[in-house]
């Protein structure tokens, strides 16, 4: 039975974050939570147990924890595992901030922002070395030294430096998969092949979708493309773009005031009228209605 922990026993309503360094000797009882956790490893080694698989962890891995995903920590007898836990809600970073700042292309949301996106993520973690270690690291002891201060603006401060660690993931983790794909695509069955091309399409979902240049990518004609996503997804690569770009428009519509037409704009729809027809389709009802009724219901 896992335990689960409450966003309560460490933060407040007013500013739902905390971070904080532990040091892990023994095994930690599985458990879950109600908050999105990022994790850094700055020191020793043990095994992530994480949604029923094992994988080893190591100085400079980050990883995120979705709410409700259970995970623990096995350590070896006499190891021990350094980590810095930083914890917070999807309402300390609203959407609304991002594209305020004009973020939301820069995220890669397949990673740094899982509670926008439950789906599979690659290889669950992205390891980090040199510059780009340092950096994280720098930037998350920043925050641990302005929580614990407290001075004037300390709340903004933490949230710029969380979106920046953000962003920095993002950048690295797209610099991480280009040469993943380009070392290993070739050697992957059809089921993961499907997995990396959904992400893929995921990931750029905003964007004009050139079937060519990603059967490139993935080294597979563009009939091969279509066939694998298909047989193990049930959806073609304009069928899964568009099924993607809807669901990031409910997204938008549930908890942005964002007009309907600049929905439609901002998930890559140059044609508000066929936006429309498409989530009538999909979703059963027009945006407008699909708006007051999620809207009734929170």
């Amino acid at each position: 039975m896992a335990f689960k922990y409450a966003t309560h026993m460490f933060m407040d309503a007013e500013f739902p974050f905390w971070i904080k360094k532990y040091r892990h000797d023994s095994d930690r009882i599985p458990h879950f939570h109600d908050f999105v956790e990022l994790v850094y490893v700055e020191k020793g080694e043990a095994i992530h147990e994480f949604e029923g698989e094992r994988y080893a962890i190591g100085p400079g891995d980050v990883f995120i924890i979705n709410p409700g995903e259970v995970h623990t920590y096995r350590i070896r007898n006499g190891k021990t595992l350094d980590i810095i836990n930083c914890l917070f809600t999807p309402a300390l970073i609203h959407v609304s901030l991002l594209h305020e700042l004009q973020l939301m292309k820069a995220m890669d949301f397949l990673y740094v922002l899982p509670f926008l996106n439950e789906r599979e993520r690659f290889h669950h973690r992205l390891r980090l070395a040199g510059r780009e270690s340092a950096t994280v690291l720098h930037l998350l002891e920043s925050m641990i030294e302005e929580l614990k201060e407290a001075s004037a603006g300390y709340r903004t401060l933490i949230k710029m430096k969380l979106v920046e660690i953000l962003v920095l993931l993002s950048r690295y983790y797209k610099k991480q998969l280009k040469e993943t794909v380009a070392e290993g695509i070739a050697d992957l069955d059809d089921d993961m092949r499907a997995r990396r091309i959904s992400g893929y399409l995921e990931r750029h979902c905003y964007h004009a979708i050139d079937v060519e240049s990603i059967a490139r990518l993935f080294h597979v004609s563009s009939r091969q493309l279509n066939r694998i996503l298909k047989n193990e997804t049930g959806l073609s690569v304009m069928e899964t773009m568009h099924r993607n770009r809807i669901e990031r428009a409910k997204q938008l519509l549930r908890e942005t005031d964002e007009t309907i037409i600049g929905i439609a704009a901002l998930v890559g729809y140059d044609s508000p009228s066929f936006f429309n027809r498409l989530f009538v389709r999909q979703v059963g009802c027009p945006p407008s209605v699909y708006r007051s009724e999620t809207r009734l219901n929170v």
